[in-house]
């Protein structure tokens, strides 16, 4: 029987015969940071009122066992999947994710109610990245809250962005990486408004208050998400592509694109090089929409695959902050944590394996016949092997073994949750 290190040897002779440099390779791929999202881990529900109802295009269904109630509970989850998953990676914090036993609003959080996240991240060397919480709460009126037309609200949800980006500041320079702070508003109409544009305007203004105080990118990098509809607000949204394409090219901020945020025939593997051309960042939200903005657990299906490729074929790996962003409450959500990293890492290792500029002097001869059949072929070739071993290289189980560390969890952990 045949060793890791036997497979990969012979694995790695055949990539390196198409002019592949397998260890470069590994070595990006250590370098690659996910960022992990927390609210797989306890269903989109937080700290500061857990026993609250999602709101705001925000849903999520199932009642399998063993979902994180306290952050506590949150972090020892966090560690058991991040020891299933090769390198070092970020976590990825939502607002209502503060763990404090002081009762506080949105509006009122500061560092000080983050400081148990950041000591467990300095421990474990992780990164952490934040966003701002727009949703489940009592402020968030007639799907409103940036663009709402009563003041009040307004400015209870202005000064919740900019005490996140305080936090933000405090995660970047506290952790010697930077938080990206993602801006993402549900507010949006369920039928047709007469007055698209006053919103929208109203949205502006409230951005334009909230990014007042410049904050250096060494601690805080601001990315802004749109969104086509939302659960309850099918008909019109605020924060359209158009919007936040316009208003981060023009301020100066990194524009998100998420998977599941575009009509069904759309895909972000198509956008990525266009708005390479006009902003010096982006990050992805990499989710799997199924119906829609469903946020299934991803799967190495062609679109992860066609992003990753996107970003390595157009050396945009330096420039492209990956996160993930989906939340399953049907199945053991440590499983769908890892499965989920896991993808997102053998995807990457995929692209990062592709003889990039072998098959570029092909499309430039226009030799198309070429171009298709090694391209096909290429998907055969045993990128496994390499993947095996980096995992074994990293420490992290091999195969389905990782499974089992899963399934010992859950019987020896999750189960005896209420």
């Amino acid at each position: 029987m045949t060793t890791v290190k036997e497979r990969f040897e012979a694995a790695k002779s055949i990539y390196e015969g198409i002019g592949v440099d397998v260890d470069k390779a590994l070595e990006t791929l250590a370098e690659t940071k996910i960022s992990m999202h927390c609210w797989q881990g306890d269903d989109v529900k937080g700290f500061l009122n857990p026993d609250g109802e999602l709101s705001g295009g925000i849903l999520s269904t199932g009642n399998y066992p063993g979902a994180a109630h306290t952050a506590e509970e949150l972090r020892q989850d966090a560690d058991k999947a991040f020891s299933l998953i090769p390198g070092k990676h970020k976590f990825n914090l939502h607002a209502i994710y503060l763990d404090t036993d002081e009762a506080v609003d949105l509006n009122e959080i500061e560092p000080k109610h983050f400081e148990k996240w950041v000591a467990w991240a300095k421990e474990r060397g992780l990164g952490l990245d934040f966003n701002p919480t727009f949703f489940s709460h009592p402020m968030y009126q007639d799907n409103y809250t940036l663009a709402h037309p009563d003041k009040k609200v307004r400015d209870f949800w202005i000064e919740h962005g900019k005490r996140s980006r305080k936090i933000a500041e405090y995660f970047g320079q506290a952790l010697g990486q930077p938080a990206y702070n993602n801006f993402w508003v549900p507010d949006s109409s369920k039928d047709n408004p007469i007055d698209r544009l006053a919103p929208r305007k109203r949205l502006m203004t409230a951005y334009d208050e909230i990014f007042t105080e410049e904050i250096s990118e060494d601690y805080v990098i601001d990315t802004m998400e749109s969104k086509v509809f939302g659960i309850g607000g099918e008909a019109y949204t605020v924060g359209s592509h158009e919007f936040y394409m316009g208003y981060g090219l023009t301020r100066n901020k990194t524009i998100l694109m998420d998977a599941g945020h575009y009509h069904p025939t759309e895909v972000i593997s198509n956008k990525i090089s266009s708005l390479a051309l006009f902003s010096d960042k982006l990050m992805l939200h990499v989710s799997r929409p199924v119906r829609w903005d469903s946020d299934h657990v991803i799967i190495m299906d062609d679109e992860l695959q066609e992003i990753m490729k996107e970003i390595v074929r157009g050396g945009l790996l330096a420039r492209t902050a990956i996160g993930l962003d989906f939340f399953d409450a049907t199945i053991n959500r440590v499983a769908a944590w890892v499965v989920g990293v896991r993808n997102a890492q053998k995807a990457l290792l995929k692209a990062l394996l592709e003889p990039t500029e072998a098959l570029k002097q092909l499309e430039l001869a226009f030799d198309f016949t070429s171009r298709l059949v090694l391209t096909e072929e290429y998907k055969d070739l045993p990128f496994g092997a390499i993947w095996d071993y980096f995992c074994d290289s990293q420490g992290v189980p091999v195969g389905l073994a990782w499974f089992d560390e899963v399934k010992k969890y859950e019987a020896e952990v999750l189960s005896k949750r209420s």
